[in-house]
């Protein structure tokens, strides 16, 4: 098994902190992990994206021209990776402030609207969370229980309180993904 992702959108939005914590869980079962991140210089507010590569085997390079699974959060990211997701992969956007939508036709679409529930709810920093829980409901390529732990690895120990809220926003993105084609 190998999987190659990328988690795109502004600055702020927790991209990089769920790819740290996608290869964190990679790592609790075992997997080779890459985790490679990209942003500009005002980071909250500028674009942001990470690279993540799960793999049963060595992983040669992290720096991917096409991948097997994309996440965009923001108009920008899907402008920018929709073409990249290979023919036959997942395409994730959150539902939140797009123009254009996806329009291919040989990739698995889905759309969660995170950013409105988090924020109808008073949770928008589990946003990225529930956005896992909707990528893990359609690519089971870490068990939720690796992803817990990978949270008590990422998060300091003064947060690991908020780990049962992080847990619900998973269980919630599960919920709310919805395939679009």
């Amino acid at each position: 098994m190998k999987e190659e992702i990328i988690i795109a959108g502004f600055g702020g939005q927790g991209v990089l902190s769920m790819g740290k914590i996608l290869a964190y869980s990679g790592l609790m079962q075992g997997q080779e992990v890459s985790w490679l991140p990209s942003y500009g210089p005002e980071q909250r507010g500028g674009t942001a994206n990470v690279t993540v590569i799960l793999s049963d085997e060595r992983i040669s390079s992290p720096v991917l021209n096409s991948y097997d699974t994309a996440i965009v959060l923001n108009q920008p990211s899907l402008d920018r990776f929709e073409s990249k997701v290979k023919p036959g992969g997942t395409l994730i956007f959150d539902g939140h402030g797009f123009k254009k939508l996806p329009t291919r036709t040989d990739i698995n679409i889905y759309r969660i609207d995170a950013t409105d529930y988090a924020h109808a709810n008073n949770e928008s920093k589990t946003m990225n969370m529930i956005i896992l829980g909707g990528l893990l409901k359609v690519r089971p390529i870490v068990l939720v229980e690796n992803v817990l732990k990978g949270l008590k690895k990422s998060l300091p120990e003064r947060h690991h309180h908020l780990i049962p809220t992080n847990e619900k926003a998973i269980q919630t993105g599960m919920k709310l993904i919805q395939k679009v084609n």
